[in-house]
């Protein structure tokens, strides 16, 4: 069973939602990165997405593809960014997943990829601009190496695709909160909860909520009706506000800590 299925029966049987956290892989640095990972860990995080430096991250907002920039300019690519992963995956037991774009994962090779990413110790892989009519050679190739290809629903998907797209996940379904990219937002759609749990009436798979999240009281309104909830830019503008500071880790972790108690 993959980790991330263990992760959500797990928290079922606490009658618990889960937190998922994104981090840009090297903002502001892979060593930075790996220090995160391992005390959000301890925080209450329950799945990881690391983020892998693209220079078009075309479905994340200014604070994604700043710390993108930010990353690529120190030299970070998926060579590091698999050695980051078998240093954590050596040290947590926490599901891991890479977001990433399709075309690094063509140039590393499709097969290649799925391979060392199994040996790594990767869990899950998001592609925000890969199509499910066009991933089916990525996913043999991630399913032969029992990695879950986790799937987009956003607002304004019509109901046929949904069916489709939902007959073809695994480990959770990842619901676009809002249409646009990635960031902060003051006020979040008022139909999420109805979109939802329209999905949840034709699966049982997970549904996670991403998108826009950044305060308390979203938080808590948004996983009282989804399986978990998708933290990113909130917290990545938390690091930007932060670095050089030597406590950085610690306000991070409170941060988390804050947003869920």
């Amino acid at each position: 069973m993959n980790r991330i299925d263990k992760k959500f029966l797990e928290l079922k049987t606490k009658n618990k939602k889960a937190l998922i956290v994104y981090l840009t892989v090297g903002f502001p640095n892979v060593l930075m990165t790996e220090k995160l990972v391992l005390a959000l860990a301890e925080a209450g995080v329950d799945i990881f997405e690391l983020g892998v430096p693209f220079s078009d991250p075309l479905a994340d907002g200014p604070i994604i593809q700043e710390a993108s920039a930010y990353a690529l300019k120190r030299g970070v690519d998926l060579r590091l960014v698999f050695s980051l992963l078998q240093r954590l995956r050596s040290k947590i037991a926490n599901p891991l997943l890479l977001m990433g774009y399709y075309n690094q994962i063509f140039q590393f090779g499709i097969n290649h990829f799925a391979s060392v990413a199994n040996k790594r110790g990767l869990d899950g892989l998001i592609i925000p601009d890969l199509p499910i009519d066009e991933s089916g050679q990525l996913d043999r190739a991630l399913s032969k190496n029992k990695i879950y290809l986790i799937n987009f629903i956003a607002p304004t998907t019509e109901q046929k695709r949904i069916k489709t797209i939902v007959k073809k996940s695994q480990g959770f379904i990842y619901y676009v909160s809002l249409t646009g990219t990635t960031g902060p937002r003051i006020k979040l759609p008022v139909d999420i909860k109805e979109k939802v749990n329209s999905i949840k009436k034709i699966t049982n798979i997970s549904i996670c909520v991403g998108f826009g999240i950044s305060t308390k009281q979203q938080f808590r309104y948004i996983s009282s009706f989804s399986d978990g909830v998708i933290i990113g830019s909130a917290l990545i503008s938390k690091i930007k506000e932060n670095i050089g500071n030597k406590n950085l880790v610690s306000i991070a972790s409170r941060f988390i800590k804050n947003l869920i108690s």
